[in-house]
This record gives structure tokens, sequence and C-alpha cells, in this order.
């Protein structure tokens, strides 16, 4: 059997086996993509989702061995060629083969990196999440055999390096520039729409017009084949909720909170209805007698509700800390409040428990657990205050704004 030269040739190079060439490819197929999206679908579809199914579309994984799960399989024998003064003779010598497994793309290790080695490693055979190598007429040493095996795969090691950080670049590019690239084309769809808005005739939707979809889901984010999902809605932009109150309704419950965690003796004293009362004061006296508890939203009543006319800045949800179970509650009754309009909420959680922060963590992973939940924002240090992007129980694309804010407690005296 032939060995297998790995990344590309040796002493020279070959056009199209270059890694710098299969990189700039994908990034091409990546920018194809978004200009080939369907114009409603692309605009229908949150940004982050976007430029999150991009990015892994695009993205590479450079391979990884695992040394650590190096084997052995049965010995061989094989005819070796060999030279005896001058005369090509043969004879049958003891083979022993060992598999590398690894992770990552297969093909990384056929392409060469901008940085290579005029001696690139050889190996028995290259397949899918293993290499084989091969020691022949091995010696009686079995010290020799295994440094001749890791010899081999530092040799591989020392490619795959080169490789990586070429790969690492292209990743990190994908990572900085796919927001601005599909902000850029949604923009221009929408000066599109805009421009043919003011002539003033009206738009017909073509019979022929593409009737197929592929969706971006957050929890496995790969390409998919498309699905027949009938007429595609067409996109209608609406007013947005303005940001500064959803954020000032969380700056005042923020306020509020620090107030009472400051006061322990009077919080220790408060049940959750009274809270809820202190915090309906405090947003009060900055929305001019909007915000209200126990109000009806979807399919119950809210603890608290704040709407301007005929919109709702903000839904919360305030509960104490019992356990798990809390936040399974909590999120139940949060997502029958909500309605399709809705967009933004928080869960105000009450701790009154010694071990303030294993509670958080608890909190937290009971809502990234849960089947609506999109992403978390990162937070930032000194911040205590989680944010995450849920999406409605019917509806993926359609996006909500879940802060979580903790408050640490005392317990409630008797």
């Amino acid at each position: 059997m032939a060995y297998v030269q790995l990344f590309g040739t040796g002493g020279f190079y070959q056009t199209g086996n270059g890694l710098s060439d299969f990189l700039g490819k994908a990034v091409q197929a990546v920018v194809q993509r978004l200009e080939g999206w369907n114009p409603d679908e692309l605009l229908n579809t949150p940004v982050d989702d976007l430029v999150e199914y991009l990015v892994h579309l695009g993205s590479v994984e450079c391979p990884q061995l695992l040394p650590d799960e190096v084997f052995q399989v049965e010995s061989t024998e094989i005819e070796e060629v060999y030279n005896d003064f001058g005369e090509p003779r043969k004879r049958r010598v003891v083979r022993f083969e060992f598999v590398v497994p690894f992770v990552g793309d297969k093909d990384i290790f056929t392409m060469r990196a901008d940085q290579f080695s005029m001696a690139p490693p050889q190996v028995l055979r290259l397949q899918e999440g293993e290499i084989r190598i091969a020691i022949d007429n091995p010696p009686s040493d079995p010290e020799a055999i295994r440094a001749a095996v890791l010899g081999q795969i530092d040799a591989i090691e020392k490619c795959l390096d080169w490789s990586r950080i070429q790969i690492n670049i292209h990743n990190q590019y994908l990572r900085d520039n796919m927001p601005g690239t599909v902000a850029r084309r949604r923009e221009s769809l929408l000066a599109t729409r805009n421009l043919q808005a003011d002539i003033g005739f009206p738009m017909r939707r073509r019979p022929d017009a593409d009737r197929y979809t592929v969706p971006v889901s957050r929890k496995t984010v790969k390409p998919q084949r498309p699905q027949p999902s009938g007429a595609r809605a067409s996109f209608k932009p609406e007013p947005a909720l303005e940001e500064q109150d959803y954020q000032e309704a969380l700056r005042v419950l923020k306020n509020t909170r620090n107030q009472l965690e400051r006061s322990p003796s009077v919080a220790a004293k408060l049940d959750e209805e009274e809270i809820r009362d202190i915090l309906l004061m405090g947003l009060n006296s900055q929305f001019q007698g909007t915000a209200g508890g126990e109000l009806f939203n979807g399919d119950g009543k809210t603890d608290i509700l704040i709407r301007e006319g005929d919109r709702n800045i903000f839904i919360g949800e305030c509960k104490v800390w019992s356990g798990p179970r809390t936040m399974e509650g909590a999120l139940d009754q949060l997502f029958r409040y909500l309605v399709w309009r809705d967009t933004k909420a928080a869960i105000l959680l009450f701790i009154r428990n010694r071990d303030v922060s294993a509670v958080i963590e608890k909190a937290v992973g009971k809502i990234e657990e849960h089947p609506n939940h999109k992403r978390s924002t990162p937070r930032q240090d000194g911040d205590e205050e989680f944010e995450f992007t849920m999406h409605q129980q019917d509806d993926v694309n359609r996006e909500i704004r879940l802060a979580l804010l903790p408050f640490a407690l005392r317990a409630v005296e008797k």
C-alpha cells in the first residue's frame, strides 16, 4: 500500500490545493448565500440569527489530533523491497499499525498552508476521523517504536499548527465582519423597498416567486436543504418599541432593588406582593401612572405591566426563589402572558437564601435550558443584570428580550 502525503505537495505548489484558496472560496460562498437570500425572508429573520448562520456556514474547523486516544491494530506482514549491494531484493517484514483519531475537517490535511515543510509528513491512510501510521520492520526496543510513532504525530501537529493560524484568522474575520455585511445588505434591500414605495405604483408578487426557505436555528446552526413552506410572508416593517423606555424601566427596577438590598431590616419584613408594590411606585414615578400590577395580558395576569398608549413597553414577573422549579414556573407564566407583539420582559427573582451566587447560577441555567432560548448576552463585569434572547412560542423569528434581575434579600422575619 502506497503512503499518503499530507498537507499538499512537497517541493512545488499545485494550483487549487492551497489552504488560502480554500478559505477565500469559503468567504465567497457566504457572500453569495447572503446576496442570493430571498429579500422577504432575510428582512423577516432576526439579524443575530442571520449572522450566526452565515458565520457557521463559512467557518472552518481545523483538525485536532487526539494523541491520548491512539491505539494499535493487529500487526501484519508486508513485502518490502530493499537494496542488496545494488541488487533490488524482496523480503517479508512485520508492520505495526497505529490509529490516531482526530476531530475536524479531514480535507484540511490535503491542503498546504502558507507556511509549509518541503518534506511534509506521510501516513499509511487518511480517512474520516482517523489517521493510520505504520512502522515497518520495527526494532526490538518498544521505547524506540513508541518514539517513532510520537515523532510522526509531532510532525503532523507542526503542520496543523501552521494551518490553524490561517484558519483562526479566517474564522475571526467572519465573526468581525459578518454583522456589518448583513447590516449593509439589509439597508440596501430596505432602500430599494423605500424607493419602490415612493414611485406610487402598487406592488404585485410574481406568481413564480420562490416558495422555499432555509430555516435558521440557534441550537443546531447548519445548512439545511430547503423545505416547502408555502407562500413566504412579505416583510412589513413595524414601529419598534423605544429601547430607551425599556432600559429606563430596568434602571428604575435596579435602583429600587439596590435600595431594598441596602435596607435588609426593611426588606426582611416584606412579602412578594409588598415588594412588587414598591417597585410599581418607582416605575409610576417615571412612567406617569402607566405601570400596573395584576393586569390581564395574553393568557393571564402579569405582575408588572407598563403600557404606553396601545403598546406594552415592559412585562415583568416576580418570583421568590424556592428551588429550580421556581424558574420553570416563571417562564411558563411569562410565555402565557406575552402576546405576539410583546418583545421585552423581565423576571424579578427575590432570593432569600444565603448562597445568592449559587441560586443565580441555577436560575440562569434554567433559562438557557428552556426550549425558547436562543442566545445569552455576555454580562459586563460588575453588572448584576442578565439578558437573554428568547423567541415566541409559535414563531422562532419573533424575538423577546428577557432580563433576569436578582434581588438579594434577607429571609422574612417570623
